[in-house]
């Protein structure tokens, strides 16, 4: 008896969370390396977790990631992976290598996911719903770099997410776009996942990766910081606790915070139920944005 007891107080305990975000608008960047998870229930959690926000009335938005399938892909046929700044350089043919992995291969198995758990889903490739232009990273001199077929989103095709959204559906949509030729580039899933958060003005912004968060000193898990600060940001990038694939995930979260998109949140995707932790309950996970 104490246990139904126990589960009730839960229940209560959500309730003016359920009230607070009843229709709202939550996007969640889905790390495309939870559809690595050796187990079943990794590789679920999160999809039950989505079925069960959209079940209590709030609006998930899923765009997801990919890297590591990619990089397998791009070594089976050949190519060489190579990051600058966080961001892959994408020639034509890994371009094409990662429209076949998120858009036909990873975007079908986490709608089917979700919906072998009860939810309503519906993939996008990215190319229908982003437009970009290319984007040229900054070099230590301030001099342009070229790496390739990498967008920067423009734009937000908002129609199709919605129409979903009002029909209970889930939009999953792979971070993929077109620029106004038609050419497909690759964009970063951190970026899209905020431009779509904005476009929607959604009120929750949520990434999820295999990191508890932002480490003040990386990889030591006790360094969490439980806040970031907008006006702490260009410090903690020239120390080097914002590195890497760290750089484009906090300019974008910093731009949806700017944008008003009222909580944005780094979670660490392989804690049980952190999505449902992170919304339901009074103590937050990982690591806040805030101005």
């Amino acid at each position: 008896m104490q246990d139904l007891i126990a589960k009730a107080e839960v229940l209560l305990e959500a309730l003016p969370y359920l009230q607070r975000f009843q229709g709202a608008v939550c996007v969640i960047k889905y790390g495309g390396s939870f559809m690595d998870a050796p187990d079943a229930a990794g590789r679920e959690g999160v999809a039950r977790d989505l079925a069960f926000l959209a079940a209590a009335g709030l609006r998930p938005v899923v765009v997801h990631g990919g890297g590591k399938a990619i990089t397998r892909a791009m070594e089976k046929a050949g190519l060489k992976a190579a990051f600058v700044q966080g961001m892959r350089v994408t020639d034509e043919a890994t371009a094409n290598v990662v429209e076949q992995v998120l858009s036909r291969e990873i975007n079908p198995q986490i709608v089917e996911t979700i919906q072998q758990l009860g939810g309503k889903a519906k993939g996008f490739a990215g190319t229908e719903i982003f437009t970009c232009r290319k984007l040229w990273l900054n070099g230590p001199q301030g001099e342009q770099i070229d790496a390739g077929f990498i967008g920067e989103v423009t734009k937000v095709k908002i129609g199709a997410l919605l129409d979903c959204l009002r029909h209970g559906i889930i939009p999953v949509v792979s971070p993929t776009a077109r620029d106004h030729e038609g050419r497909i580039y690759n964009c970063n899933a951190d970026v899209s996942a905020a431009q779509a958060a904005i476009a929607m003005q959604a009120r929750r912004l949520v990434f999820m990766s295999d990191v508890p968060g932002l480490l003040r000193r990386p990889p030591d898990p006790a360094t969490l910081m439980a806040q970031l600060r907008i006006g702490d940001v260009e410090g903690l990038k020239s120390s080097g606790v914002i590195d890497k694939g760290m750089i484009p995930k906090v300019k974008s979260a910093v731009e949806a915070v700017a944008a008003g998109v009222e909580k944005v949140s780094f979670l660490d995707g392989r804690l049980p139920h952190c999505l449902l932790l992170e919304i339901f309950a009074k103590e937050g996970l990982g690591t806040e944005v805030v101005l």
